[in-house]
């Protein structure tokens, strides 16, 4: 028994050295890691002692007189009435644009990938990665002068081809398909980017084997390039899942407006206007913290599913 004991430490003394070796020896590269390190505990970690406030009833003019209300913040926002259409709205555009907008990069990446114009290829990649690099504040204003109802280009061909003149951006019946079709256009490139770095570390001795076995392009596609990325695809669903509660509140809050409230405020905009226009920071930290909660049981929910069913998980 103490021969086992003394052995252990000796493993364990033994495995440390040759950690702190590798650490001297690659320092720059951990050097490199700092930056991230600091941006995850200043801006993440941090303002996590600030979730204390959702037991609170927090007083903004003077915090140490805030009393603790435990979980009365958290009872107050699910007996609240407009709480249950905000998260209705906010589980179905989210879920719209997870099913809609998900496979779409998936489909872009291969069919690039049989694209054999050099040149056209690199045009259509800088095209579509684009508008991801352009931010909420600069498209929303591109989206409301092509959806303006008098002068719009898109608003002048509707009304050309249906002689119908639509005001998409205050009507609810077309709020919602808007709002999935500018989040796709905007964010399908980094998705396509992804996929395409995962396809392009695929052996090419597997196409060359499956073409002289006399597979064509669509069964390569189907027996070879689906299959080597579905870690890579399995991966990205997973953290798309743990965003099922965050519908876009950049997206949303620079296009909507109370018109169409019913069926466009979410959770984010609404704890914007509870929780900084009416200065009530402690319910709108319990809503927020739902939020975060919600999301942890998906991610770890999604993830075992995932690693059950034989596929690599986010952990």
């Amino acid at each position: 028994m103490a021969a086992n004991k003394n052995a252990t430490k000796v493993d364990f003394k033994s495995r440390c050295q040759a950690t702190v070796r590798e650490m001297v020896k690659y320092r720059w590269l951990y050097f490199l890691l700092i930056p991230g390190i600091l941006f995850f505990a200043i801006f993440k970690y941090v303002p996590m002692y600030g979730l204390k406030i959702a037991f609170m009833d927090y007083n903004q003019y003077d915090p140490s007189a805030s009393q603790w209300v435990g979980l009365a913040q958290f009872v107050k926002l699910f007996s609240k009435r407009s709480f249950l259409p905000v998260l209705r709205n906010t589980i179905v555009i989210s879920l719209l644009k997870l099913i809609i907008g998900f496979p779409i990069p998936i489909i872009l990446a291969l069919m690039m990938n049989e694209m054999r114009n050099l040149k056209f290829k690199k045009i259509s990649q800088t095209l579509l990665y684009l508008p991801h690099f352009i931010s909420w504040v600069i498209l929303a204003g591109i989206i409301m002068t092509l959806l303006d109802p008098d002068n719009g280009l898109i608003t002048q061909w509707i009304l050309r081809l249906t002689g119908e003149k639509i005001m998409v951006l205050t009507n609810q019946k077309w709020f919602v398909p808007m709002l999935i079709v500018t989040d796709i256009y905007k964010g399908m490139g980094w998705g396509t980017i992804l996929y395409f770095a995962a396809i392009s570390g695929i052996d090419p001795v597997l196409y060359e084997a499956a073409s002289i076995d006399g597979a064509g392009k669509w069964k390569q596609v189907l027996n070879i390039t689906l299959p080597s990325i579905i870690p890579t695809i399995v991966v990205c669903f997973i953290m798309n899942c743990g965003n099922i509660l965050n519908a876009g509140f950049d997206q949303i809050f620079m296009l909507y407006s109370s018109h169409v409230y019913d069926v466009a405020d979410i959770i984010d905009t609404y704890v914007y206007r509870i929780g900084i226009v009416n200065a009530d920071y402690s319910f709108s930290t319990a809503a927020g913290m739902f939020k975060s909660v919600v999301a942890l049981i998906l991610i770890v929910t999604v993830n075992q599913i995932a690693k059950k069913t034989g596929n690599e998980g986010l952990y």
